[in-house]
């Protein structure tokens, strides 16, 4: 039987290298090729048509929701795992509705990765029970609070406050009044259900509204 065939997608190469050391241990898994951002993983895909791409989630040139929505445009039949240390409701979401077939903390990819890659292999998907959890907590609180769709002015504020800015600056950029801009901060916490810029960051950067070259407090 044949074995499968997988790409790792990471910006670092340390994390490469030891998702690499796991899989080669399984006698049904080959690495075939790893890529350290979205860009050069969709240019592998089309040349070496791996059956699972391990995809990161924040990433230079391309992040991995956008990687994860191309790759499935070009090779239809490839099946995405996540497996990332961003692990909110709202970032596991995004990568489902995008076609990801799973999602994996790093965390517990020593425990769970080889069985993840075979039953998304299998055309199962895959979420460890406790993001499961997590992931159906979110939708119910969403389904009671209505929609968390921000509204156009909403995101324009969301991009400038992750940046590290303060509400004074922000409204000096927009030209808006502190309580503006402060009633905007509290109704984009309010309807995302995150109330910390790390988290807000996070969700900014799935969603892609903002680059990864943010300073390291706000992406650890």
């Amino acid at each position: 039987m044949p074995k499968i065939s997988i790409l790792i997608v990471d910006d670092h190469t340390i994390v490469r290298e030891g998702l690499k050391a796991l899989l080669n241990t399984q006698s049904d898994m080959e690495v075939v090729a790893e890529a350290q951002d979205g860009e050069e993983a969709l240019r592998l895909v089309t040349k070496s048509a791996p059956d699972v791409v391990l995809m990161d989630v924040a990433m230079p040139r391309m992040n991995g929701l956008t990687a994860t929505r191309r790759i499935l445009r070009a090779a239809p039949t490839t099946r995405v795992l996540v497996i990332s240390s961003y692990h909110d409701a709202e970032c596991v979401g995004d990568f489902l509705r995008a076609g990801a077939a799973g999602y994996l903390p790093k965390e517990t990819a020593a425990t769970h990765l080889p069985e993840a890659v075979r039953q998304v292999r299998r055309g199962q998907s895959f979420l460890p029970p406790s993001l499961a959890r997590q992931f159906n907590e979110s939708n119910q609180r969403q389904a009671h609070l209505g929609s968390s769709e921000l509204t156009p002015r909403e995101n324009q504020v969301l991009k400038i406050l992750v940046t590290g800015l303060r509400n004074t600056e922000v409204a000096q950029e927009l030209g808006l009044s502190i309580k503006t801009i402060e009633k905007h901060r509290q109704s984009i916490m309010n309807k995302l259900n995150l109330h910390d810029i790390a988290r807000l960051t996070r969700y900014a950067i799935s969603k892609g509204l903002v680059e990864t070259t943010l300073p390291a407090p706000f992406l650890s």
